[in-house]
């Protein structure tokens, strides 16, 4: 058990949160009313999730993608004013981490991901502060063989656009939305690059640069960061945790 504001005052110091200049704020976006006994965590702050945390007697949700983004409306109205409605009928607190979670070098994204897909050698390059990672497949492979590679340990196709090299070795990969990094994997000297996302200019981007660019998922590439974090904090504290999956095609 711990209070809710215990709990962020550890993970601010454990992602170093504040180093990052975000889209959104992060840490404890919505406060309820108990203790933190059962953690759920998820993806992002859908009411789908959080009428499926409440159904399971959760006291806090765990998010990658939270609410109050730069840009949007701040008012609680709408779809914003519903699920804000639900979570403080509920006394539930929400809890959000963004960048902090992506650059994470042991919780975040994209570590975990370059785990999940087996990539050896994984660090976060030099460019783009902890959100553009390199590493190296297993073995060599075709761009056709990498993307059913992806395909298996992600459950489901990439779209796979730029050139089809024979042979991929060296790979860099920012999750979500990091297509806007492709230049950047460019200079790297790496054979492809991957992320969640894909821009019209993407594909123009690829071919010019001579990459295999591979679209993953916005939310595929970052299912694992948000788990990860999850049951670092049961260990730490003696919470219960739970991660709901809510499907997302994108």
């Amino acid at each position: 058990m711990i209070e809710p504001r215990a709990l962020i005052e550890y993970c601010d110091r454990f992602l170093d949160a504040s180093s990052f200049s975000d889209y959104a704020p992060n840490g404890l976006q919505v406060e309820g009313d108990r203790p933190i006994r059962r953690l759920v965590s998820g993806v992002t702050a859908s009411a789908a999730l959080i009428e499926a945390a409440i159904g399971v007697q959760a006291d806090a949700i765990l998010v990658h993608h939270g609410w109050f983004w730069k840009g949007e409306n701040p008012c609680l109205v709408g779809i914003k004013g519903q699920r804000a409605k639900t979570i403080l009928r509920a006394g539930v607190s929400l809890i959000a981490y963004h960048l902090p979670l992506d650059a994470h070098p042991e919780v975040g994204n994209n570590a975990t991901l370059g785990a999940r897909l087996g990539f050896l050698g994984a660090e976060p390059s030099a460019l783009g502060k902890g959100l553009l990672w390199v590493g190296r497949l297993p073995a060599p492979a075709s761009a056709e063989q990498f993307a059913q590679q992806v395909a298996h340990r992600l459950g489901r196709p990439p779209v796979l656009v730029g050139h089809p090299l024979p042979r991929i070795e060296r790979v860099a990969w920012c999750t979500g939305g990091g297509q806007g990094y492709i230049q950047q994997a460019a200079e790297l000297g790496v054979d492809a690059f991957l992320s969640g996302e894909l821009s019209e200019q993407t594909t123009h981007e690829a071919r010019e640069l001579g990459l295999c660019y591979l679209a993953a998922g916005h939310h595929a590439t970052e299912r694992y960061g948000v788990q990860a974090l999850g049951n670092h904090l049961a260990a730490a504290f003696g919470v219960r945790h739970e991660f709901i999956e809510i499907d997302n095609p994108a």
